[in-house]
């Protein structure tokens, strides 16, 4: 059943495809990247887009057969039927959008952004479908498969060779610049972004669609999570995990540690680091640069957008550092008995009832004195860090947890550390009995 849904959410995700292309094409400013070739071509010879895009797909598809050799799958040739399909729909939505024909340039920019946010949808679905890869991106695939490229910079190459061809077969045939413009760049740029933005803000939608997928997830971390219970009293067990959010300069990690040490409990900091760098292959000093830290949750999507088409090891590296660090929480929450400073703890952890969620803030004078101790800073420098780093961290913690950093709602207790650390510890003693 499983299967049959997600081939047909797949089938609805490619003619929402074929619809982007076609209004983007429609808009006479240039089409998508995938698109470029077929497009000169048909606008040369008396074949139609949809024939040249199922000719170029098969030529792609026999590309990959090249370049896998024994490692091509009978999953490879599904993209042929796939390519077939694509090529008759984006015809039909050809002539289902004739009628589209923008003169004034405002109008054909309007249609191009619209085919973009159609088309963006469809890739979402198609990602979503998770069955079959069209030829561009299984192509792409292929290369990284079998060079051992980076998917994200291998995807944009493979693009940008695409418009690029599609520029110099127009001037062979017709002498000018025909059907690669400016739109072909504003394609490439926001179409995986759009699809980038869905996924993450349709993030429920899976869960949903193939519940029978998650209830496994559900009941191993049930298991883990009640397994600390077995053969306890309940008020052992109690709030045996405490997670600190902090602002830069007020001493979280120096204070979660002190309190870890005074209530017996293992303390975890830069440990998750070290742990995070053995599961995903990433030196420590690489993540600790890219945890916690974004200067644009809209660049990093536009930057990151071609990680949409990507196997799940081929992640976006700080989607990926911030998976499995989450990962990591998770498993140092099951083990009970433990402080953990940052990674969005307290989000990870939200449903977990043995949990105090702490975040920790200072008047600035006090930040800025210990950041100029620690960091040997003038006053102005540190002020500087200090509204530098909480900008990366609010808007980290936005981007993966929808959530306002700091909010109140989202924490048991928030604490002033100018108010001393017995002062902290007591409240933390006493929250944690109640």
């Amino acid at each position: 059943m499983n299967k049959l849904k997600r081939y047909v959410i797949f089938l609805i995700g490619l003619f929402v495809n074929s619809l982007g292309v076609s209004l983007i094409t429609k808009a006479s400013l240039g089409t998508s990247p995938i698109s470029s070739i077929p497009y000169v071509l048909s606008l040369s010879f008396p074949f139609t887009l949809g024939n040249f895009t199922i000719f170029f797909s098969v030529f792609l598809i026999l590309l990959q057969l090249l370049i896998l050799r024994k490692n091509f799958k009978l999953e490879h040739v599904l993209q042929i039927p796939v390519s077939i399909i694509f090529g008759y729909f984006i015809d039909l939505t050809m002539l289902l959008f004739t009628w589209v024909n923008p003169q004034a340039y405002v109008m054909k920019i309007v249609y191009l952004l619209i085919g973009c946010l159609i088309l963006g949808f469809g890739v979402y679905m198609e990602v979503l479908a998770d069955v079959v890869m069209l030829p561009g991106e299984s192509f792409v695939r292929a290369i990284v498969l079998t060079w051992k490229t980076n998917f994200g910079t291998t995807k944009i190459c493979f693009d940008v060779s695409m418009a690029v061809i599609a520029a110099i077969l127009s001037f062979v045939f017709t002498g000018h610049l025909n059907g690669v413009r400016e739109g072909t760049i504003i394609a490439a740029l926001l179409v995986g972004f759009i699809a980038r933005v869905f996924g993450k803000k349709l993030a429920f939608v899976k869960p949903l669609l193939f519940p029978e997928e998650f209830a496994g997830e559900n009941v191993e971390s049930a298991g883990k999570s009640g397994a600390a219970s077995v053969d306890k009293p309940a008020d052992e067990v109690q709030r045996n995990v405490i997670v600190i959010g902090r602002q830069f300069g007020s001493g979280g990690h120096d204070i979660g540690k002190a309190l870890a040490e005074k209530l017996g409990y293992a303390f975890y900091d830069q440990e998750i680091i070290e742990m995070t760098a053995g599961t995903t292959g990433y030196t420590p000093e690489f993540i600790q640069k890219k945890e916690e830290m974004m200067t644009s949750s809209f660049l990093y999507d536009l930057v990151n957008q071609m990680y949409m088409y990507a196997q799940p090891d081929e992640e976006a590296p700080k989607d990926k550092i911030y998976e499995a660090e989450s990962k990591v929480v998770r498993e140092l929450a099951a083990k009970g008995n433990c402080v953990i400073v940052g990674r969005c703890s307290d989000y990870t952890l939200r449903d977990n009832k043995n949990c105090l969620r702490v975040f920790f803030c200072a008047p600035m004078e006090n930040r800025m004195k210990r950041v100029m101790d620690r960091l040997h800073l003038s006053e102005k420098d540190a002020k500087q860090k200090i509204q530098k780093e909480d900008k990366w961290r609010a808007d980290n913690y936005r981007y993966y947890t929808g959530r306002i950093w700091g909010a109140s709602a989202n924490f048991d207790l928030t604490v002033n550390t100018a108010l001393g650390e017995e002062y902290i510890e007591m409240c933390i003693r006493e929250a944690m009995k109640r």
